[in-house]
């Protein structure tokens, strides 16, 4: 080797004995992959890699995401060399507890970690949801001689993400899209937990990749960086479309023993062969022991300073130039709304009740999005392929294409999986709101990218329509059940099921104000009319949970509802009332807002004394009996639905008035008390 291409064994040689002491200490890990890729992360990392250690937040820097996130200690390594606020010690306390350096990278847990990585292939959808991002804002922003947005996406991928069917879906679009700042780089060393994987993974990778669309650079040898550097380049060329660099490597490269095999994927190397690594790297340095020279090649902040100055420099030659669009730009990567937004969410709160619409609750959301979107352009839409059902497109909407990348709405195509995980790519890398559509049932194939979603505490909302049985014919392979409950478990997803125009315009300004978690808008396909309420009423919206309708004694009864069936819930109290029932009607449209405010409140609305309570909601139902208790009932569905139409299906199901009197007069039964309605 010349002396410089030693040099940078030297420095890989530093990423790969941190890896392997750090997970060796921590007593669990993955070793191989940081082993097998360090040739690879220093080149990128050092010679291309735009980033200032100093300021990881800096909104021009190049993305970096970490597919394989197993191998989370390449990330970290590479972050603790290069000058991250991520000290020795955080290496040491590798898996601990509170430490920044959890198993798999986490977002907004350890400074220049970029999305949260481990679900295999959902990095890769996230870098495509950056890249596209990076593309559609410097279409809508850039100016002749004013570049300002100018970046990569670089995703480090392995044979699981590839294998996982959401690589398929995120990067068949990508293509289409002709990403040209994305580039993936494949550490192709035939190698997963089971052993080798060409008795179950025999693609013919770069023909797939072609197919895609995507400029392919084949047989790159992972440990030559003279190699590695010039696919690197070359790839950066390429500007109409994604590269994927496949790099041949050795997992495990330098362990004498293990190198290669499945023994060094999951599981630490064990001290005998640590030792025979360092001979072999030729480290004769101690655990987490790095020399001051090989600190100082590494070091990145002068070169990240320089780069961020360089473009601060260009910002202001821009802002002089384009002083508005600077502002609005800004504006949007900070994730602020505009400065007049509460007027402008109550005034439409406002013209929302007045209206006193009839219609479904997916179309009190397009009509939203008429509202919203000329106010707010960082709206960034879609639907997996849905859209005329989902109602997600409005007047304003304007398809993103690879010609024409500076619109507002993407069509994802059937990809609910791929769409989910791309938005989180495009609120992780800021300066949009994303929202995306399909029917509530099929949020079963996005499950987990909604739970990332939720995990990271990202701001994407996500609109589901065609909420219950209520669909009609379709049958039970289209009609949810047991997904509303499912969504509410989940931990930070704001899960709403708006119950007409008001609660949905009010479902909608929620979702959007929230900057530290998503939301989902459950909608309905059926119309729903419109209720009465008053203004405080349609401000208490906001707050998960109130009383939409009172009696004037202490309740005898409380009805609590959601979407479709709060008009049911009405119908009842109509008829209870007029037995001599003191009836209480409470709105839930949102469990997760109502349970984050304080006890008195909620005593207020649910007071603690009224013990008759009948819970109605067309889903699985026993989620409803921590508001219920052992007193009360609740009016759900425990199988699966039928096809038929929708009126044939209530009866069926028995969301009807009588089906719900009979309940009621049960529920005050238990209580005490007798009601006598004629059901």
């Amino acid at each position: 080797m010349a002396a410089t291409e030693l040099n940078r064994r030297t420095l890989a040689n530093a990423l790969r004995v941190l890896s392997m002491d750090a997970v060796q200490q921590a007593g669990s890990g993955h070793p191989g992959a940081p082993l097998g890729m360090a040739d690879i992360a220093e080149v990128l990392w050092r010679d291309q890699l735009r980033h200032n250690p100093a300021n990881p937040a800096w909104p021009n820097r190049d993305r970096f995401v970490l597919s394989n996130g197993h191998g989370s200690m390449l990330l970290y390594s590479l972050l603790h060399l290069s000058g991250y606020d991520l000290p020795i010690e955080e290496l040491k306390n590798f898996r601990q507890l509170h430490s920044r350096t959890p198993g798999h990278p986490e977002y907004g847990y350890t400074p220049g970690v970029e999305t949260t990585t481990g679900p295999l292939g959902q990095g890769l959808a996230n870098a495509v949801g950056m890249a596209l991002a990076e593309q559609i804002l410097a279409a809508q922003f850039n100016r002749p001689d004013h570049d300002i947005i100018n970046h990569h996406t670089y995703a480090f991928v392995g044979d699981g993400c590839l294998m996982e069917g959401i690589s398929h879906e995120v990067c068949s679009l990508a293509g289409t899209l002709g990403l040209g700042k994305l580039v993936v780089v494949y550490d192709d060393n035939g190698i997963s937990i089971d052993g080798e994987v060409e008795g179950w993974f025999s693609d013919d990778t770069p023909a797939r990749f072609r197919a895609y669309g995507w400029q392919v650079i084949e047989a790159v040898d992972g440990h030559d960086a003279a190699a590695i550097a010039r696919a690197l380049v070359v790839a950066r060329q390429e500007t109409a479309a994604p590269t994927l660099i496949c790099c041949k490597t050795t997992i495990g490269f330098g362990a004498p023993n293990k190198a290669g095999s499945h023994e060094c994927h999951g599981a630490p190397l064990g001290a005998d062969e640590i030792a025979a690594t360092r001979a072999a790297l030729d480290w004769p340095h101690g655990p987490f022991e790095v020399p001051d020279s090989v600190y100082a090649d590494w070091d990145g902040r002068a070169r990240g300073a320089a780069l961020e100055q360089d473009w601060q420099q260009r910002l202001e030659a821009y802002r002089t130039a384009n002083p508005a669009l600077c502002a609005e730009l800004e504006r949007r990567l900070a994730g602020d709304l505009p400065a007049d937004w509460d007027h402008l969410r109550n005034d439409l709160i406002e013209r929302t009740q007045q209206a006193a619409r009839t219609q479904a609750s997916r179309k009190s959301s397009q009509l939203l999005l008429e509202a919203l979107g000329p106010v707010l352009p960082e709206l960034l839409g879609g639907s997996a392929d849905l859209a005329p059902s989902n109602l997600t497109q409005w007047a304003g909407s304007v398809a993103v294409t690879a010609d024409a990348p500076a619109g507002n709405y993407i069509h994802y195509g059937v990809r609910e999986f791929g769409m989910s995980a791309i938005m989180n790519g495009l609120a992780l890398h800021g300066g949009f709101i994303p929202y995306g559509g399909t029917f509530l049932m099929f949020t079963e194939y996005a499950r987990n990218a909604v739970r990332m979603a939720a995990l990271m505490g990202l701001r994407t909302v996500f609109v589901y329509t065609h909420d219950s049985i209520g669909l009609g014919e379709d049958g039970p392979t289209h009609q949810p059940i047991e997904q509303i409950p499912s969504l509410r478990q989940t931990p930070n997803l704001d899960t709403w099921r708006p119950c007409d125009d008001t609660e949905t315009a009010m479902a909608w300004c929620c979702a959007l104000e929230r900057s530290d978690g998503p939301s989902a808008l459950v909608l309905s396909r059926q119309n729903l009319p419109a209720e009465a309420r008053s203004t405080l009423q349609a401000q208490q919206i906001r707050r998960g949970g109130y009383v939409l309708r009172d009696c004037a004694a202490t309740p005898e009864l409380i009805l609590l509802a959601t979407g479709s069936e709060v008009a049911l819930a009405q119908a009842g109290a109509d008829a209870l009332t007029a037995a001599g029932v003191a009836v209480r009607v409470v709105s839930l449209p949102c469990v997760e807002r109502f349970e984050r405010e304080d006890q008195r409140y909620r005593d207020a609305v649910l007071p603690p004394n009224v013990r008759a309570r009948l819970a109605i909601e067309m889903a699985q139902p026993d989620a409803w009996y921590r508001y219920v208790g052992l007193d009360g009932a609740v009016m759900g569905i425990s199988s699966f639905g039928e096809s038929a139409p929708a009126d044939d299906l209530l009866q069926h199901f028995g969301f009807t008035l009588p089906h719900l009197l009979e309940k009621a007069q049960a529920v005050l039964a238990l209580n005490g008390k007798t009601a006598a309605t004629g059901a």
